[in-house]
């Protein structure tokens, strides 16, 4: 008889599902060509921008949950102030002298693992439970720059209509136009507190690969200006506005200054071998939807 409890503990029953809702409020970076170094050891503070999300978890079974959820977050990258003309391997970066920022917004599904199971109900949950998850994930993106020179009037100006890497220019063997819609596959890991009854802390890290690499508008060579809109053929040179641009040979071409060794075409602008990357780190607030207890039917 004394086996009796212990078998009913390990019995897991559907009455012991329940959903829960939370948002989520966390520091936004990507990884790319508009970065130091395009790998997730390229991390600048200056660079860290925003994140918001709302999800939707419903658990399937003592350890899995799956999990919907909406973000929205903003990505940045500047080489101005992530590259400095001091550091031999980061000058290039500097010389270039493009910006970008990137607002994202994401649609995603996650299969989570628990590393602690819990066959009671919500109630008698871990206090401690780390997990780990992978989804998939669409996401809508629209890369601008900032212009406040003279050549046109002051503002964000959206890339990816201008076709800066001559997408859109007769001639030449330019890349096709990106797609702003794109498909990710995010992962990471994480950890929830249980704060009460029927509320969790937690803290999660999560990185999204992407099949773009244009996040930052910024993937291949320079286009021929003269194939280009003025729009675009600014845009993508910004090295003669470059701060320490006096300091370096300056050509003007076709009435564009730039300098030597970048805005050319065919001089190299990024790095086509590697897709972008973005990641969050923060921390949520969920509450825990307590299951609808239904009582015996009568006859």
């Amino acid at each position: 008889m004394a086996a009796a409890p212990e078998a009913e503990a390990q019995r897991f029953s559907r009455r012991n599902l329940y959903n829960s809702v939370g948002i989520s409020l966390n520091a936004m970076n990507y990884f790319g060509d508009v970065t130091p170094e395009s790998d997730f050891t390229s991390l600048r503070l200056n660079s860290t921008r925003p994140s918001v999300s709302v999800n939707f978890t419903r658990k399937f079974t003592p350890r899995i949950s799956g999990r919907a959820a909406l973000s929205w977050g903003r990505i940045t990258g500047d080489d101005s102030k992530s590259a400095n003309f001091s550091e031999p391997e980061n000058e290039p970066r500097f010389k270039r002298n493009l910006s970008f920022r990137n607002d994202i917004k994401e649609l995603s599904v996650h299969g989570v693992v628990d590393l602690f199971e819990n066959r009671r109900t919500y109630l008698r949950r871990p206090d401690f439970t780390p997990y780990a998850f992978v989804g998939v994930a669409v996401f809508h993106h629209n890369p601008k720059a900032y212009y406040d020179g003279q050549e046109m009037p002051a503002g964000w100006y959206e890339l990816q209509p201008l076709g800066t890497e001559g997408q859109y220019a007769n001639g030449g063997n330019y890349p096709d136009p990106y797609k702003k819609i794109q498909f990710a596959i995010p992962f990471g890991l994480g950890v929830k507190y249980k704060l009460a009854r029927s509320w969790d802390l937690g803290f999660e890290i999560t990185w999204r690969k992407t099949f773009t690499d244009y996040l930052d508008d910024v993937s291949s060579s320079y286009a021929d200006k003269s194939k280009l809109s003025k729009e675009a053929a600014i845009l993508s040179d910004r090295s003669a506005e470059n701060s320490r641009a006096s300091s370096y040979p300056i050509i003007t071409e076709n009435g564009f200054r730039r300098i030597q060794g970048y805005g050319a075409d065919g001089d190299q602008r990024g790095d086509v071998s590697d897709d972008d990357w973005y990641i969050t780190t923060g921390f949520s607030l969920n509450y825990i939807l307590a299951p609808t207890r239904r009582g015996p039917k009568f006859r």
